[in-house]
């Protein structure tokens, strides 16, 4: 397993751990419009690796909040993993971010039958 520590310019620290053909995706800190940018650039580098991993799982344990620009970047990556055949989940939601995910409607968009126990 190889681990990545990134963090970004808006505070929120990225960890990317490798394993065969999946990355985790750790988050920690706040997901804002300062470091959804960081995020952002990060996924599409996983997502362009040669070859490709099979599964994307982002850790969302460590973030106490989240704007909409971070879940607008999510669901990028999301549509992005789709298109290239990649499963991606979300794990590690909870507290208010697991609400704004359910009030807002978005948590439906993550859920599916790969990631549905991850979810959550």
């Amino acid at each position: 397993m190889r681990r990545v520590p990134i963090t970004s310019e808006g505070g929120l620290g990225i960890t990317l751990l490798h394993s065969d053909d999946e990355v985790l995706v750790r988050l920690n800190g706040r997901t804002t419009v300062d470091s959804s940018p960081d995020l952002r650039d990060r996924l599409l580098q996983v997502f362009a690796e040669e070859p490709s991993p099979r599964n994307v799982t982002v850790e969302l344990t460590g973030v106490a909040y989240i704007e909409a620009s971070g879940i607008a970047t999510l669901i990028e990556a999301l549509k992005i993993a789709r298109h290239r055949g990649i499963t991606f989940c979300l794990q590690g939601l909870g507290g208010s971010v697991l609400r704004l995910f359910e009030v807002s409607g978005v948590l439906a968009l993550f859920e599916s039958s790969d990631c549905k126990e991850k979810v959550s």
